[in-house]
């Protein structure tokens, strides 16, 4: 567990003792089902469009900083149907690669159109192209799987914070086992990206059903 991050102890978390939502009889876990497909596809929400690019400023209408999630964060329109905090899975239809990274909506922008999209430079980049491009085609999916499950959206901060720079690209639910009457475990799959490599890496968080409370949490590389 965390071999890259050897001083990276879960215990020592402020986050473990959070409360989260329970999810009994949760509206989406039907959505979850691993059996369909290796990850969860749901482009046929998706949009295509235009993204271009910014530096950001200081200051969001969604109170949200541009530097959240490593950067991989954007702007949409005022009348677009994506809201502050959400996410949304890129793919970059201009390239050969159609490179995919997931970003947080942390701004809105009266006047913008609806299918489009303003990244972070480095988001951007991440796709694959050039700032010097100015604007390049992509379609726009948005991922209420992870953004409504809270566990997914815990494990995923905490995935996030123990491989900094490292990108999340893709996901998918693995499933809930209950293993006591007071210990419940659930499981997600990511896939990460960096410049060098990518790998998948399976989160486990175990919480107590009756008070929502974390017990533990573990991160682990999958070969």
């Amino acid at each position: 567990m965390f071999p890259r991050h050897p001083y990276y102890d879960p215990r020592f978390s402020p986050s473990a003792y959070y409360s989260w939502p329970s999810y009994q009889n949760h509206p989406y876990e039907t959505r979850w089902n691993p059996s369909l497909s290796p990850y969860i596809d749901l482009r046929q929400q998706s949009t295509k469009g235009q993204a271009s690019w910014t530096n950001g400023g200081a200051v969001t209408q969604c109170n949200i900083p541009w530097s959240d999630n490593e950067y991989m964060t954007a702007s949409v329109g005022t009348n677009s149907p994506y809201t502050c905090g959400q996410t949304l899975k890129i793919r970059n239809l201009s390239a050969p690669s159609q490179k995919e990274i997931l970003v947080k909506v942390v701004d809105q922008v009266k006047g913008y159109p609806a299918n489009k999209i303003n990244l972070h430079r480095k988001a951007f980049e991440a796709l694959g192209s050039n700032p010097n491009v100015g604007v390049i085609n992509v379609e726009i999916t948005p991922s209420p799987a992870v953004e409504q499950e809270e566990w997914g959206r815990y494990l995923l901060t905490i995935t996030q914070a123990a491989y900094p720079g490292y990108r999340v690209t893709d996901y998918r639910y693995i499933g809930k086992s209950t293993e006591s009457s007071n210990r419940t475990k659930q499981s997600y799959e990511f896939m990460l990206q960096s410049p060098q490599e990518t790998m998948k890496v399976q989160g486990n968080v175990f919480y107590d059903p009756n008070t929502n409370r974390v017990i533990s949490f573990d991160l682990n590389e999958l070969q």
